[in-house]
C-alpha cells in the first residue's frame, strides 16, 4: 500500500497533491508492456484492470556432453540464467477522488500499446466516460455490471484458494478461510449495493436474477442520514459500532415480559426495529439509531437470502457490495441473521477480494480471444496487498487521510493445475495441517523463525550470482520486503488468506523471484548432485548384499537419512555450513532408534510380503543425497519387485528441492551406470513428471493437468509423499483412495517439541483407505 494524500493545513478539508508522482514500483506496475485496460466504477471507488506481460529472470539447466575429447568439466550439468516472459493481471483499487490524477499517471507512462478499447462498468462509468476517452485516448466500451460481477467472481472462486471466508466476531480468529471446493457451481450471489441483487449462478455462463430488494446500503446510508445528520457511509458504520440497538429496537422481552417459550424465541430477540422511539419519551443517540438501522437492514436481507437458498436448495451463500465491502461490523451483523433464520445451516461466505469483482469480469469479458479461463492462475503475493483491516473503531478522519491504495496481481501459471484424483474426497481436503490464524503460538514462532532466517536466504542469493554486482542490492531490496510482509501477518495474519507454513514459504519464494532470484540454491544444488552421484554405485552395492529382510528396513532407512539434507531447515543448514564433509553415514546415525515417532513400518513390511503394486507415484523432496542416495535405490526396489514408478517433482526451484529439469540430467546419469533404472526408463516402467507446484510444499488439489492424466492412466495404486514440507506441514491428514507412505525425518526442534519427539524424529506413516465411518478414528 502506498500513502499519497497531503492535509491543507489551511482547511479543515483532505485534497490530494495534484503533483505528486506515483511510484510505478509500488501501483502501477509493469505499465511499459501493459494492454487491454478495464475499470469498474462505483460510488466512490474506482477499480483498474490490465494484463502485462513480465520479463523475468530462470535457472535452467542443461547437461554437459562428456563425451567429446574436449569436455574438461566435471559438473553434470551447467546452469544458467535466462530471461522469460509470463503473462501478469494486474487490479488497483482507489478512491474516486484519484481518478483523473491517477489517469495522468497512466498516459504519461504508458508506452507501446495496441490497446484503442477500454472495458467499462460500474455505475460510475457513463459519469466519467468523457474523461476517460479524453486523458487515455481509448474508446470506452460499457459492459453489463452483473454479467462482469458473475464472472469475476467466478474467476477468484476457481483460481485463488481460500478466498472465501466465514466472518466469526469475537472469536481469536474472526476470518475463517474456506478450502475450494473442486466445483464452485451452484451458488448464490447477494450483491448489497445502493438495493440488493440476488443471483443465482449455475455455471460460468449460466446465471439468473432471481430476486432483490429496494432495502440496501443505500436505505441504510439514506435513512441513517436522515435520522444522525451524519453523510459518510464510513461515519455511520463506527456510529453503529458504538451503538446499543436495545435502547431503540422493542425486543421480546419487552413484550412479553421475558421470552415466548410456545413460538420458540428468546427474550433478547428484536421484536420491532425501532419499536420503542414510539412511545418512549426520550431522545435517542445517533450510535443508538445507527446500530438498530444497521440490524434492521441486515436482518432483512438475510431472510431474504436465506428464503431463496432454500427455495433453490443452495448451500454456499456469498454476500459482496458496496455495504459490505469487508466492513466487520456488517459482515457480522449479515452472519447473525443469517445463523438466524437457517440455525446455522447456511454459512454467510465473504470475499477477500470483492472489490474487485467488477473489474476482472470487465477485464475477462475484453480478453475473451485469449481464452484467460483456459490456464490457471495464481496470486501474486509480492504484488499484492492482502485483505486489510477496516475496522469500523478506526477515525474516518484517520481512514480518509490513509490515502491507500489497494493491488491484487495474478500471475498466469504454465500449466493448468487441477486436483489429485486419488484424493478420497477433495471437496474436504485441506493441504496444511496447522492453521497459523487460529494457532497463536505456533503463528509467533513461525514468523519469528522465518524472519531469523532473513539472513541465511540473502546470504545464499548473493553467492548464487557471483557474477552480478548488483546482486547484493536486490538482495536487501528483498529482505526489505519479505520483512514488511511478515510483519503484516503479524498484525493481520489474514492478510493473504490461511496463514500457514506453506503459505510462508510461497511468500518468500514469490518476492525472490520478484528481485531476480530464481532458484537461490542452484550451486548447492549442483555441488551436491555431482558428489552424491560417486557413491551411487557404492551404495546400491551395500545394499544388494543384504537380505531381502535387510534390504527394506535399510531402504527407508535411507530414504530418511537422505530426507536429512535440506537447506530449508536451520537446524541443518547449520551443520552444512560449518561441516561439509556430514553425508550419507552421519545422517543415518542422527536418525532416532526405533520405535519412531510416528512407527508403521511394520505395516508396511508385511505389505511388502503379498504381490507388487501396480504403479507408484512418488512426490520427491530435495536434490543430492536425498534424491540419489535415499530415493532412487527405493525405486530401484519397486521397480525389481514389478511396479512402475512414476517421480513426481517440482516444475520450478524452491530451496534445495530437486527440480524436474535437475531429475531428468540426474536420472540419465544414474541409468547410465544402473541397469535396472536403465530398463526402467526404456521400458516407461519409469517417467518423471512435472507436479506443477514451486513449493516446498505439496497441495494436492493444485497438480499439474498432464500428471493427473498419468495418474488415472497409470492406475496408481500407491502414493509416495517425502520430506517435512510434503508429508507433516502439508498433507500429514491428507485421506486418500489408494494406500499411501509419509515419511519425513522432523528438522525443527520447536516442531519436535509440538509433536511430542525431538530433533530427527521419524515421522514414517503407511496407511491403507478405510471407508467405514470410523475411518477418522482410525487413522495413526
Amino acid at each position: 500500500m502506498a500513502e499519497f494524500i497531503r492535509v491543507d493545513s489551511s482547511t479543515s478539508s483532505h485534497t490530494m497533491d495534484k503533483s505528486i508522482i506515483l511510484p510505478p514500483d509500488e501501483i502501477f506496475r509493469n505499465l511499459e508492456n501493459a494492454k487491454r485496460f478495464a475499470i469498474d466504477i462505483g460510488g466512490s471507488l474506482t477499480k483498474l484492470a490490465y494484463y502485462s506481460t513480465v520479463q523475468h529472470k530462470v535457472a535452467k539447466v542443461r547437461s554437459f556432453d562428456h563425451t567429446s575429447k574436449e569436455a574438461t568439466n566435471d559438473n553434470l550439468y551447467e546452469i544458467s540464467v535466462q530471461e522469460e516472459v509470463t503473462a501478469r493481471l494486474h487490479f488497483i483499487k482507489f478512491e474516486n477522488a484519484y481518478i483523473e490524477t491517477c489517469l495522468d499517471f497512466i498516459k504519461d507512462h504508458l508506452v507501446n500499446t495496441d490497446t484503442k478499447v477500454i472495458k467499462a462498468t460500474g455505475g460510475g462509468a457513463h459519469k466519467f466516460k468523457e474523461l476517460i476517452e479524453r486523458k487515455l485516448g481509448l474508446k470506452v466500451d460499457k459492459e453489463d455490471e452483473m454479467t462482469c460481477l458473475i464472472k469475476g467472481c467466478n474467476f477468484v472462486l476457481r483460481n485463488i484458494p481460500h478466498e472465501a471466508f466465514v466472518f466469526a466476531k469475537h472469536t481469536e480468529s474472526e476470518y475463517r478461510f474456506q478450502t475450494t471446493q473442486p466445483d464452485i457451481f451452484p451458488y448464490l450471489l447477494v450483491n448489497i449495493g445502493s438495493g440488493v441483487s440476488i443471483v443465482k449462478v449455475e455455471s460460468e455462463d449460466k446465471f439468473e436474477r432471481i430476486g432483490g430488494s429496494s432495502i440496501g446500503g443505500g436505505t441504510f446510508w439514506g435513512l441513517g442520514a436522515l435520522l444522525t445528520k451524519t453523510k459518510g457511509f464510513d461515519e455511520l458504520l463506527q456510529l453503529a459500532s458504538k451503538g446499543q440497538h436495545t435502547s431503540v429496537d422493542m425486543l421480546v422481552k419487552d413484550i412479553y415480559g421475558g421470552s415466548y417459550g410456545s413460538l420458540g424465541l428468546t427474550g433478547d430477540l428484536i421484536a420491532s426495529s425501532f419499536g420503542k422511539s414510539a412511545t418512549a419519551d426520550k431522545e435517542f443517540s445517533k450510535e443508538d439509531m445507527a446500530k438498530s438501522l444497521l440490524h434492521m437492514i441486515s436482518n432483512d436481507i438475510g431472510q431474504l437470502a436465506c428464503l431463496y437458498a432454500k427455495m433453490h436448495n443452495l448451500s454456499r451463500v456469498y454476500f459482496g457490495g458496496f455495504f459490505i465491502r469487508g466492513h466487520p461490523v456488517t459482515m457480522h451483523t449479515i452472519t447473525y441473521s443469517i445463523n438466524f433464520f437457517t440455525k446455522g445451516e447456511v454459512q454467510a461466505l465473504f470475499l477477500r477480494h470483492e472489490g474487485y469483482l467488477g473489474a476482472i469480469g470487465a477485464f475477462l469479458k475484453g480478453a475473451e480471444e485469449d481464452n484467460p479461463n483456459q490456464y490457471s492462475w495464481g496470486e501474486n503475493y509480492a504484488g499484492s496487498s492482502g485483505l486489510m483491516s477496516v475496522s469500523p473503531d478506526m477515525n474516518p478522519m484517520q481512514r480518509a487521510r490513509s490515502g491507500t491504495f489497494d493491488m491484487l496481481e495474478m500471475d498466469r501459471l504454465e500449466r493448468k493445475l487441477v486436483n489429485l484424483p486419488l484424493l478420497q474426497d477433495a471437496s474436504s481436503y485441506i493441504p496444511d495441517t496447522v492453521d497459523l490464524i487460529e494457532d497463536a503460538p505456533a503463528r509467533e514462532y513461525w514468523l519469528f523463525c522465518f524472519e531469523e532466517a532473513l539472513d541465511g536466504v540473502v546470504k545464499r542469493a548473493v553467492a548464487s550470482q557471483p557474477d552480478m554486482p548488483e546482486a547484493a542490492e536486490r538482495a536487501e531490496k528483498f529482505r526489505q520486503k519479505y520483512r514488511h510482509k511478515l510483519q503484516t501477518l503479524r498484525h493481520q495474519p489474514f492478510a493473504y488468506g490461511s496463514l500457514t507454513v506453506r503459505s510462508l514459504l510461497d511468500t518468500r519464494e514469490h518476492c525472490l523471484n520478484e528481485f531476480n532470484f530464481p532458484d537461490p540454491y542452484c550451486k548447492i544444488k549442483q555441488q551436491e548432485n555431482d558428489m552424491a552421484l560417486k557413491y551411487y554405485q557404492k551404495a546400491v552395492k551395500a545394499l544388494d548384499g543384504l537380505s531381502w529382510e535387510q534390504r527394506q528396513f535399510a531402504l527407508v532407512r535411507g530414504v530418511l537419512a537422505g530426507n536429512v539434507f535440506d537447506w530449508g531447515a536451520k537446524a541443518v543448514s547449520d551443520v552444512l555450513e560449518s561441516d561439509p564433509e556430514f553425508g550419507f553415514e552421519q545422517a543415518k546415525r542422527q536418525l532416532e532408534e526405533r520405535p519412531w515417532l510416528v512407527d508403521s513400518y511394520d505395516q508396511w513390511f508385511e505389505r511388502l510380503k503379498g504381490p507388487p503394486h501396480k504403479c507408484a507415484l512418488f512426490f520427491v523432496d530435495n536434490s543430492g543425497v536425498d534424491i540419489i542416495l535415499g530415493v532412487m535405490p527405493f525405486v530401484r526396489e519397486l521397480l525389481s519387485r514389478g511396479t512402475e514408478v512414476v517421480l513426481a517433482s517440482n516444475s520450478g526451484p524452491a530451496l534445495n528441492d530437486v527440480t524436474n529439469g535437475e531429475l531428468q540430467i540426474l536420472t540419465e546419469s544414474i541409468a547410465a551406470m544402473d541397469p535396472v533404472i536403465q530398463s526402467g526408463l526404456e521400458e516407461d516402467r519409469l517417467i518423471l513428471v512435472q507436479s506443477g507446484s514451486s513449493s516446498p510444499c505439496l497441495d494436492l488439489s493444485r497438480l499439474d493437468k498432464v500428471l493427473a492424466m498419468v495418474v488415472r492412466e497409470r492406475n496408481i495404486d500407491l502414493v509416495i509423499i517425502e520430506g517435512m514440507g510434503r508429508a507433516i506441514h502439508t498433507n500429514y491428514y491428507a485421506m486418500l483412495s489408494c494406500e499411501s507412505l509419509k515419511m519425513a525425518v522432523i528438522k525443527n526442534s520447536w516442531l519436535a517439541d509440538r509433536l511430542g519427539g525431538k530433533l530427527f524424529s521419524v515421522v514414517f506413516k503407511y496407511e491403507v483407505p478405510i471407508t467405514d465411518h470410523l475411518s477418522a478414528a482410525l487413522t495413526p
